[in-house]
Order: C-alpha cells, then structure tokens, then sequence
C-alpha cells in the first residue's frame, strides 16, 4: 500500500502495559468510527507496513489501546512510540453536502459567486490559522478561507467547489 492511497488516522504515543499494548492519539472528530479496526499500515523506515489488530478499544475519548498480533512485549511496543498511523482511502466515510475532504477536493474548479471560474484548486493550507483553498489561476495562487460562509456547493459529479468570497478578497490576487 502507498502512502498517497492511505489517510493519516494518527500516532503511537505510547506503550500501555507490559504485553505490548500501545496507544494511538487519533486525529479525527469521529473516533467511535475505528473501534473495530482489524489492521492498520504504520509508517515505517521502508515504508508502509501492514499490522494487525489482536484487541482494540478505545481508551479516553481519543486515544485507541491496541495490541498488535506481531508485538507481545514492552520492547516491542516501544519501538513503535512515534510511528504515524494510516488506514485505505477506500475506509473513510462518505461525506455529503459541503461536507468534504481536504485531498477529495484537489483538482476542483472553483467557481465564486461573483467573478464565475476563477480556477482549480491545487491544495489546502492547513498550517494557517484558518485552512485555505490554493487556487491556481493563470501564474497567480489565489488563497480562499474554508468556511460554511464561504463554500456554499459541493458538486462532486462536475468536480466543482461553488464559493462567495467576500467582496474585494479574488481582487487582492488578480491586480
């Protein structure tokens, strides 16, 4: 399995007992959804590697206490402590509506409610403040804030995000 055909489900934080159990912070708003996982890749030096679940559950609000078939001792997990967790695009949940996810929307036409296609979205800036479309227009990158506000339409047959910028916002990066 490749990293680009997998999302980031979180990190092994820490060891939990002395037969190898560990504890995966999860990095999601719906954690009740992984409770029952049966395997999981864990970013390793060469690679993604599959491991599976013996017993899961959760521990905490957002942390998953899981045993690994493949490791039975306290040496064994704590090799793991930092390891990055994924799980098959194929297992996240369908979303509907303006709902959507940040690598769904790559690729995109964006099309504001005022200046109609103003260009496709390359990627989504989630080291700000606020998360942002970067739209490519022409040679300029246009920088769109993710907000209910902002996104009005989600129209996954045509590939496209309908938004209402707020007025002067496309301005700042097209003059």
């Amino acid at each position: 399995m490749r990293q680009e055909e997998c999302f980031y489900l979180g990190k092994i934080v820490s060891k939990h007992s002395f037969k190898g159990e560990v504890l995966i912070k999860l990095d999601t708003d719906q954690p009740e959804l992984y409770d029952t996982l049966e395997s999981v890749f864990l970013a390793m030096e060469h690679g993604l590697v599959p491991f599976f679940i013996s017993r899961i559950r959760r521990h905490k609000s957002e942390l998953l206490r899981v045993k690994f078939e493949e490791v039975s001792d306290e040496e064994g997990a704590q090799a793991l402590i930092g390891k990055e967790v994924y799980l098959p695009l194929t297992m996240l949940p369908k979303l509907s509506g303006k709902q959507f996810y940040y690598h769904e929307i790559i690729g995109y036409q964006v099309i504001d409610k005022n200046y109609g296609p103003i260009g496709v979205v390359n990627g989504v800036n989630e080291h700000t403040a606020q998360a942002v479309l970067q739209i490519v227009h022409n040679t300029a990158t246009i920088l769109i804030p993710i907000t209910d506000a902002i996104i009005t339409r989600v129209d996954r047959k045509q590939k496209a995000l309908s938004i209402d910028a707020p007025e002067g916002l496309i301005d700042l990066y097209l003059e």
